[in-house]
């Protein structure tokens, strides 16, 4: 055999015990495990209620605010109120039609 024949059996049979594929491998899968994981838990529904059941058998809705007074404001001024919206009851709530707020201008 010639030394170059000897040289690329040499590099071959290194090339052949290198872990470098399965590495790859294993990386590749775990990164894929992981993602898959990560859709899976954004997925899964939430573990029970955040607020407490007040109403049994029915869908019941309960906000925090009644009434908001935004004392006066200037035409053209931006104003921002958050309402908190909860469904109190065991049952899924449904909406018919969209909500909505209803401004009503002062005296």
């Amino acid at each position: 055999m010639s030394k170059k024949s000897k040289r690329e059996e040499l590099r071959q049979r290194q090339v052949a015990r290198s872990p470098r594929p399965l590495v790859l491998m294993g990386g590749g899968a775990l990164l894929v495990a992981l993602v898959a994981f990560a859709v899976w838990q954004a997925s899964a529904p939430s573990s029970g209620p955040t607020v407490p059941v007040e109403v049994q058998g029915a869908p019941s809705i309960k906000v925090d605010k009644d009434e908001v007074d935004l004392g006066n404001v200037k035409l053209g001024q931006t104003v921002e109120v958050t309402f908190n919206v909860a469904n109190v009851g065991d049952k899924q709530l449904r909406f018919a039609e969209a909500p909505y707020v209803e401004l009503v201008e002062g005296c």
